[in-house]
């Protein structure tokens, strides 16, 4: 299989990333595509307050690597269980996450990502980084919701 087959699906610590997991498993299932999830560490992680530490230096790259990788294999467990997609790669890559997504799908056949993440302005309805990947990406772009079985939980 070749990189221009996989399906990316970027993901963060929101509750949308469960769902967008789910759906680009089946849709990369359906395709016989690999599953390439990719989660970002952008400028402002490496300054948010609850990164320093109790002396009052920042978190390491390093240490903020660790904290997002642990975070996403998290987001898959919730959203596979298991029954992981066959042939699934998990990345965690510095940069602005619209910036690396829309690079990223220069090599992809489809592009799937929440319609909101950790940020953003209450009751905006999509979030900056989906708006950015639906406007700039180099393939398609799928922007998902939150699953509604996932407010009854219903799924793991």
């Amino acid at each position: 299989m070749s990189d221009s087959e996989r399906i990316l699906v970027g993901i963060d610590a929101s509750e949308y990333s469960p769902a967008a997991l789910r759906i680009a498993g089946r849709l990369a299932s359906a395709l016989a595509a690999p599953l390439h999830v990719i989660t970002c560490l952008g400028p402002s992680d490496f300054y948010l307050p609850q990164n320093l530490h109790p002396g009052g230096d920042p978190a390491s790259a390093a240490e903020l690597t660790a904290i997002a990788r642990r975070l996403m294999e998290q987001a898959i467990d919730r959203a596979f269980g298991p029954e992981r997609p066959e042939h699934l790669s998990a990345l965690v890559k510095a940069g602005s996450p619209a910036k690396v997504l829309v690079e990223e799908s220069r090599d992809a056949q489809l592009l799937v990502v929440g319609r909101r993440g950790r940020g953003g302005l209450l009751g905006q309805l999509l979030g900056s980084v989906s708006a950015a990947c639906a406007a700039h990406a180099h393939c398609p772009v799928l922007v998902v919701s939150q699953d509604p079985e996932d407010d009854h939980g219903t799924r793991p």
